[in-house]
């Protein structure tokens, strides 16, 4: 017993570790302190972070399952370079999936459910928020539209659909965020999501996301059109 207790407490902290790791690579990326075709060493990384090879290794792991990076045999890894392809597929797999849920979810949404939606279009309107708490509403408010038709496994590929589909997204919108009416454009965008939903249309609902969906992938490929350029 004392075994199994002890090797149960060994196995915490690493995976407390790797979770941390694997955030700050992903922010380092997505903030593009690691650019995209760098790259980079997994010591020299473990080193910066103050851990050992072990947990980066891990977090590499996690990443390359979100499409962000490349691992290769030994010690180093790269950033997944930025591909039109590539983003065409991921909204491609979001279609799939996003409308069809948001049709069974605009039913099934409480009262409450649509306060704290409602409470979300504040976030996207601050415009004193810096990008990390702008991407996290984000999530927090497509998450919580499409919660109550999802399982867990559709939660689990749009959790990687979206954290592969954020640098692109950031890239497209991150130009915008000097403009001072970008704020009130990403609220309006969303508050205009909300309203198809809360009219409790299936058809409706599902056509609002789609279109959301086109709108963003359409500005995304805009983004990395003008770095190719």
């Amino acid at each position: 017993m004392a075994g199994a207790g002890g090797t149960g407490v060994r196995r915490l902290q690493p995976l407390s570790v790797v979770e941390q790791v694997t955030k700050e690579i992903r922010r380092s990326i997505l903030a593009g302190d690691l650019r995209p075709g760098q790259d980079f060493s997994l010591r020299e990384i473990a080193g910066r972070l103050g851990v050992s090879i072990i947990p980066v290794r891990e977090a590499l792991r996690h990443l390359e399952g979100q499409g962000l990076v490349i691992t290769a045999r030994g010690k180093s890894a790269t950033v997944a370079p930025l591909s039109r392809e590539d983003l065409r597929a991921l909204y491609r797999l979001r279609r799939q999936i996003e409308p069809e849920l948001a049709g069974r979810a605009c039913l099934l949404l409480t009262d409450r459910d649509h306060a704290r939606l409602t409470a979300h279009l504040a976030v996207f309107a601050d415009p004193g928020l810096g990008l990390e708490e702008i991407y996290e509403t984000h999530h927090e408010f497509h998450l919580d539209l499409l919660r109550p038709a999802a399982t867990d496994w559709d939660l689990r590929v749009l959790r990687m659909l979206w954290h592969s589909a954020e640098r692109y997204v950031r890239l497209a919108f991150g130009n915008r965020d000097s403009d001072p009416d970008e704020p009130r454009r990403r609220e309006a965008a969303h508050a205009q999501l909300l309203a198809a939903v809360a009219e409790r249309d299936p058809g409706r609902a599902a056509q609002a996301v789609l279109h959301h969906l086109d709108v963003n992938e359409q500005i995304a490929q805009q983004g990395i059109a003008a770095i190719a350029d």
